[in-house]
Parts: C-alpha cells; sequence; structure tokens
C-alpha cells in the first residue's frame, strides 16, 4: 500500500514539474515579445487583405519588396549609410554634450547663465534647421552630421545635468572632508552617481537621431534610407517606403539593443540598466 501511494507521489511530483517546465517556457515565449509580433503581423496581415496595395501592402508584399531593393545591393548600402550618420552624430554630440551638462549641472553660476538658452533651443525641432545646416555646412555629410548632433545635444545634456543636481549632498560632503579636491569628487562621486541619468539621455537621444536623419536625408540626399522613402513616393512603391520604416525600425531597435548590452556589461558596477 506504501508502495503505491510513495509512486503516486512520484508521478504527481513528475507532472508538476512539467507543468511548471511548460509555463516557464510560455512565460520566455511571452517575454520575448514573440506573441506581440504575431498579432501585430496577423492585425496587419488581415487588413491589407481588404485594402488597396497601394494604400496598404501585406507583410509579405513588404518582404518581396526588400528582397528586391536587397537584389542589386541598395538596400544594404543604404542601411549603411544611414547608420554611419546616426552614430557618427550620435558619438560626437554625447562627446559634447556630457562634459558640458556636468559643468553646467556642478556650476550654479553656469548653470544660471545657460539654463534659459537651453530650455528656449531645445524646443526647437531638428528638422526646422535642415535649410539652414545646409547653408551653413553645405549638402554634403557635415550637415546631416551636425544635425544629429543637434539632435542628441539637448537631450543628453538636460539629463546630464539632472543627474548631476540629482546626487545627494552628503556624499559630495563626505568626500571634501576626508580631502578630496573638485576634480575627484568630480571624477568619483559625481560621474558615477550620474551615470544612469546619462546613459537614460543616450538612449532617448538615439531615438530622436534617427528622426533627425531621415528628415534630412529626405531633403537633401542621394543615398540612405530616408531618402529611399522618399524616393519611392515618386513610383507610387508604398511597400518600399513600409520596408524603409520596417528597417529603421530594426536598425533603432538592434543599436538599442547592444548599447543596453554594453551598459549590463561594461557599466554594469554603476547599475545604469533596471534588471
Amino acid at each position: 500500500m506504501g508502495a503505491v501511494k510513495n509512486e503516486i507521489i512520484k508521478k504527481e511530483m513528475v507532472y508538476q514539474q512539467k507543468n511548471n517546465s511548460l509555463i516557464r517556457s510560455l512565460n520566455k515565449l511571452i517575454k520575448s515579445g514573440i506573441f506581440a509580433w504575431i498579432i501585430v503581423l496577423s492585425i496587419w496581415g488581415i487588413a491589407a487583405s481588404f485594402s488597396d496595395p497601394q494604400f496598404l501592402p501585406s507583410p509579405f508584399a513588404v518582404w518581396k519588396g526588400a528582397f528586391e531593393l536587397g537584389l542589386d545591393g541598395s538596400l544594404f548600402f543604404y542601411m549603411l549609410v544611414s547608420f554611419l550618420r546616426v552614430i557618427s552624430g550620435w558619438l560626437l554630440g554625447n562627446l559634447i554634450a556630457i562634459p558640458i551638462g556636468l559643468m553646467i549641472g556642478r556650476i550654479p553660476l553656469l548653470r544660471a547663465l545657460f539654463d534659459p538658452i537651453i530650455n528656449f533651443v531645445r524646443f526647437i525641432p531638428p528638422l526646422a534647421f535642415i535649410t539652414l545646416f545646409m547653408l551653413w555646412f553645405g549638402i554634403g555629410e557635415q550637415s546631416k552630421i551636425f544635425l544629429i548632433m543637434y539632435a542628441t545635444f539637448f537631450i543628453v545634456t538636460i539629463n546630464t545635468i539632472t543627474g548631476v543636481q540629482a546626487v545627494e549632498e552628503d556624499k559630495i560632503r563626505s568626500a571634501r572632508t576626508m580631502g578630496a579636491s573638485e576634480w575627484q569628487i568630480m571624477r568619483h562621486v559625481i560621474i558615477p552617481a550620474s551615470l544612469p541619468y546619462i546613459f537614460t539621455g543616450a538612449r532617448l537621444a538615439m531615438g530622436s537621431s534617427f528622426m533627425a536623419i531621415v528628415g534630412a536625408e529626405m531633403v537633401a540626399a542621394n543615398e540612405g534610407i530616408g531618402y529611399m522613402i522618399w524616393n519611392a513616393r515618386l513610383y507610387f512603391k508604398t511597400d518600399w517606403i513600409f520596408v524603409g520604416l520596417v528597417i529603421l525600425g530594426l536598425m533603432g531597435f538592434l543599436m538599442d539593443r547592444i548599447f543596453n548590452q554594453f551598459g549590463k556589461l561594461v557599466l554594469k558596477r554603476y547599475n545604469v540598466v533596471k534588471k
């Protein structure tokens, strides 16, 4: 009788383990976002079946359009051009914005002088400067890179200033009482404490960089994803337009994930990425 009871208990434990394993696998699938994409693609496909392909192409038509653009390599070339523009302007914008944000956040006089200007100019969208940047820097790569720098600068600067001001005054006083100089306080107290804010600002600026480059490439470029989208309208190639939109989303998603992974691995000790 006891042996039968033990056997039943073992079977129940095995069943429970299988059930828990299934639940964990299902949770992983849900968290991966696969189900969300299946739902979006299904709704898109159903809506496209009731619509004119010139108005709303189906996911299959967009895939076919991507294949057409990829045959001669133009799609991959446009992706590379846009990526290089975005990464160049974004990196330069961060390199300029972070030190300026640290100084303005740390020095009250600079904050009083430049805070009104920053909060005035930052509300002017990057696309409003396209014509001026073309006039000032030419129609080459410089104008596009400077436009992305502009789109990056204010977001990162404001987040950096916020991070500096969020540092607890007790930490600064403690470092000062132990004989730390202003440079040491900046290096060992303020910068580490501000890194989560700087990291978030850089991630947000990445999205603004993609918006800026699309506008710039639509107006003054002969290559790039923005140019491809703008040029597709001349031929009523709605599927190519959707290809450009999807590619921009994928490029931004991958850049964000790579940068997020960088934060997890390289900046792990500063807790810039919440788990």
